[in-house]
Order: C-alpha cells, then structure tokens, then sequence
C-alpha cells in the first residue's frame, strides 16, 4: 500500500510544476458557474421554479456538478497507455514492482487530492461574489452516500479510460471510442443541464448507464433533491464497477498477447 501512496504523493507534487494548468483549471470551474448565472438569471425572470429548482437551487448544482466535474481527471490515463503502447514503452508498467491498473489509479488519486483544494477554493468564491443562497442537504446519511457514491463514481471512470487505453492492444487509435465517449459523457452527466429537465422516459433509460451516478445523481443528493434514489445509486454504480473490472480482467488477458514491446 506504501508504495501506491507514494505514486500518488509524486503526481501531487508533479502538478505543482504545471501551475499554469491550475490556473487554468480553476478559470474553466468559475467561467462554467459565470455562464449557468446568466443563463439561468434570464431564464428564471418571472419564474419562481423550473423543473423543482429555485434559481438558487440551480446554481447550488452547477456549483457542487462543476466541483465534481472538474476533480475527475482520469482522461488522461487513455491517452498515456495509448501513446506508451504505441511507442514501445508501455513495457515499464510491466516491469515496475507495482499492479498496472493499481499504478494508475493511485495516480489519478494524487491528482484529484491535489485539484480538490484549489476547485473547492473556485466554488466557495463564487457562492460569496454573487451572494448565492446555497443549498446543500441537511442529512448525514445522504451527504455519506453522495460521497461514496461520488468516489465509486471516479474509481469506475479510472477503469474505464484504462480499459479504452488498453484497447490501443488491439486497435491502431482510439479517438473514436474516446470521442463516442466524451459526446455521451456531456449528455449523461448532467454537466450541461440537469436531467431532471428531460423527460421521464430519457431519465429511466439514463439511469441504465453508470455515468448517471458519477457527477449528475450525487450533485443532486447534496442539493437536497433524489434523495430516495441515495443507497439504490450506490449499489449501481458499485455493481458497475465490479462489473467493469471482469471486462478489464478479460481483455488484459486476450489482448496483452499481441504486445511484443515495441514501437510502431
């Protein structure tokens, strides 16, 4: 366990040396909550509620979804094991005294703790310069499975840009399965408006797919609202997990074989 905490203590200092990224960073989390107050002021003029949100109550989302958004970095971990496979040197995972997979995560573990200050720094400035009447749950229990829904939530999305990295095995690139994955990511999270705006019929087939639990369903909890849905995500997304490490398992296991070490 010592030597995956020091994986992730590394990363942690590795960010430091990209400070122009934090700034960045954080410039994206207040522009995204900048644009949903102007959007949402003029579509609320005259209008108490849309969709069970006050208007305060839909900035409180925008704030904690961005908040959840912007500490997931794991889309990185595709594009590394893509770029390592196809120029030979993806045979230093398989050297090192570590578990690949187990590598990776620790590293987008030290990532997230490190983005975790500065995006929590971004959203309560927001909340004290527009004077936002933040809502935020009154229950322990479920502010608890927002969290361990939310963790789950990265831990599946780790697996998932491992596997598509581990894809590059068998496939020349994998822009495309990326791509399909960004455009359905936008959609699904509930990072462009909340679902709850769709129709029921969308929402049910939504709830299919683990992306719901990973920012949508655990920014709702913490605004006070889905609060039933609260121990039925956690399961899901936790099934969806064990159910993405077999997949994982089993194409490590067919594909490793067509690895000879070498670049292309």
């Amino acid at each position: 366990m010592g030597k995956y905490w020091a994986v992730s203590k590394t990363y942690m200092k590795t960010q430091l040396v990209w400070r122009a990224d934090v700034l960045f960073n954080m410039i994206f989390t207040v522009s995204k909550i900048l644009f949903a107050y102007l959007l949402w002021g003029i579509i609320f003029q005259g209008r108490e509620t849309i969709g069970g949100f006050t208007f305060h109550g839909m900035l409180s989302y925008y704030i904690i979804s961005s908040f959840l958004l912007q500490i997931e970095k794991s889309e990185g971990i595709s594009n590394e094991i893509h770029d390592r496979i196809r120029n030979g040197t993806f045979s230093k995972y398989m050297v090192i005294p570590v578990g690949i997979q187990k590598y990776f995560m620790a590293m987008e573990l030290g990532v997230v703790l490190f983005y975790l200050l500065f995006d929590l720094i971004a959203a309560v400035i927001w909340i004290l310069i527009f004077h936002i009447r933040f809502v935020f749950t009154d229950s322990l229990a479920v502010v608890g499975c927002a969290a361990l829904m939310a963790a789950a939530g990265m831990i599946f999305m780790v697996q998932l840009n491992y596997y598509l990295g581990l894809l590059t095995l068998k496939y020349q690139g994998i822009n495309t399965f990326l791509m399909i994955k960004n455009n359905l990511l936008a959609l699904i999270m509930g990072s462009i408006v909340p679902l709850t705006l769709f129709p029921e019929a969308v929402i049910n087939m939504m709830k299919a797919l683990p992306f719901y639990y990973v920012v949508y369903l655990p920014s709702m909890l913490l605004s006070g609202k889905c609060q039933e849905e609260a121990v039925r995500g956690l399961f899901v997304i936790i099934a969806w997990c064990v159910a993405m490490q077999l997949v994982i398992y089993v194409t490590w296991n067919q594909y490793i074989r067509k690895y000879d070490g070498v670049g292309i």
